[in-house]
């Protein structure tokens, strides 16, 4: 029987989350910009890179934060239904998975947010992205199927034991 995991509240603790980071890399961004231009950061002989590096760190954050804005848009779309049994898993499934141990493994396929995890009321749940290997192996799983997945640098069979 699968775990009660409410798959909004998964899906909005990801959301927040990301926003989170987002407004914080504008923030940093900001201030490296600021301190690319700041009149300390003028160049005071040849080989002084101050200003260049600042400038550089400002364009990598400013591209970071256009990624997570991306992500977070994504995400407020995203559909949270529920799956029936024998359905594919696409994006916005919880999916159930058990390994050779029978320990149970919960993933949310998800269009953004890759390697998240977000405590589900005990449960752990991780966010994978079908650009993901492990995302690429669950997309179009069905309930039942052993999949041969790589967690990790260790080849695992896994058993999709439930979709919702």
């Amino acid at each position: 029987m699968p775990p009660r995991i409410d798959k909004q509240a998964v899906i909005a603790a990801l959301h927040a989350r990301l926003a989170a980071r987002y407004d914080a890399l504008v923030a940093s961004q900001k201030s490296a910009q600021a301190g690319a231009t700041h009149g300390e950061s003028k160049q005071e002989h040849a080989k002084d890179m101050r200003a260049v590096e600042q400038q550089y760190l400002a364009r990598g954050l400013a591209e970071r934060a256009e990624t997570l804005r991306d992500a977070v848009v994504v995400l407020a779309s995203l559909e949270a239904r529920d799956f029936e049994e024998d359905e594919a898993a696409r994006a916005g499934a919880l999916v159930g998975l058990v390994d050779e141990g029978d320990r149970e493994l919960v993933y949310l396929l998800a269009p953004a947010g890759g390697g998240e995890t977000v405590d589900a009321g005990g449960v752990t749940v991780t966010v994978v992205t079908p650009q993901s290997p492990l995302g690429a192996s669950l997309l179009g799983a069905h309930v039942g199927d052993e999949l041969g997945i790589e967690i990790g640098a260790k080849r695992r069979s896994v058993v999709v034991e439930w979709l919702r």
